[in-house]
């Protein structure tokens, strides 16, 4: 069976822990001067990828952690007869390689939605990072728990919400996440998720999701484009899709 998380190109280049991008990112809590020290010591590179690329293939082993540095990746199933159920969207400061068991094959895949760069962490060292930083892997069981409750929060649209909402959740979902990691502005995520993407995610047709969306846009909830994701007004949709607000930072390591 292949490994997984050996692809793209890690280089020589290592970015400083305190010149690390995601310090300036309104949603993300940094570690402290000690947990940076051990953190860039922990570093084995950096690593990036195109869009489209696999960081992480379904059925492989992962022998590495990632911290998102910049980009978008998303985190999918493939279904034997070759459909992709979407999982999850992931943001700048998430932690990827710790959504399945150690030495177990991985369940999912993991892609690169735009171009990306990755901080890479061996993943035999992660027992390390938990016997000597026992902050570090609080944040890491935090990270955990956050990303259990987006799935969670996923099966409920699915199961609860009707086409407009579902939409409506997914936008307000990914906007939000976008402003506190410094991906998106004033409302307005600039990344391309195709209709079929977007029907994928959340069970519709693409003609529903089509129709759903043009609803969304004249009732100036959500107005979605192939390249940006656009909610004027947050809070009037998240009332719409009625979701509660999620804690406004998130450790990273």
């Amino acid at each position: 069976m292949a490994t997984g998380g050996n692809s793209g190109r890690i280089g020589a280049e290592r970015t400083p822990c305190r010149l690390c991008p995601l310090l300036g990112c309104e949603g993300l809590s940094p570690p402290d001067e000690t947990q940076r020290s051990w953190i860039e010591a922990f570093k084995a590179g950096e690593a990036s990828y195109a869009r489209g690329e696999q960081v992480m293939q379904q059925g492989a082993r992962a022998t590495r952690l990632y911290t998102i540095l910049e980009g978008v990746l998303l985190r999918f199933r493939l279904l034997e007869d070759g459909r992709r159920q979407i999982l999850n969207f992931m943001f700048p400061g998430d932690l990827v390689g710790l959504q399945s068991a150690f030495d177990a094959e991985l369940a999912h895949g993991v892609e690169a939605l735009i171009d990306a760069r990755l901080c890479v962490f061996p993943r035999e060292r992660f027992f390390e990072l938990a016997m000597s930083h026992p902050r570090l892997s609080f944040d890491v069981t935090w990270l955990a728990a956050r990303e259990e409750a987006s799935l969670e929060e996923h099966l409920v649209a699915l199961g609860q919400r009707n086409a407009r909402e579902r939409l409506t959740y997914l936008a307000v979902y990914l906007v939000q996440r976008g402003m506190e990691t410094g991906v998106a502005r004033n409302g307005v995520l600039r990344l391309t998720v195709t209709q079929g993407q977007v029907a994928d995610m959340l069970g519709l047709s693409l003609v529903h999701t089509n129709r759903s969306m043009q609803a969304l846009r004249r009732a100036g909830l959500v107005d979605w484009t192939m390249t940006s994701i656009a909610v004027p007004d947050l809070e009037s949709a998240r009332a719409f899709a009625q979701m509660e607000s999620e804690p406004s930072k998130r450790p990273y390591i």
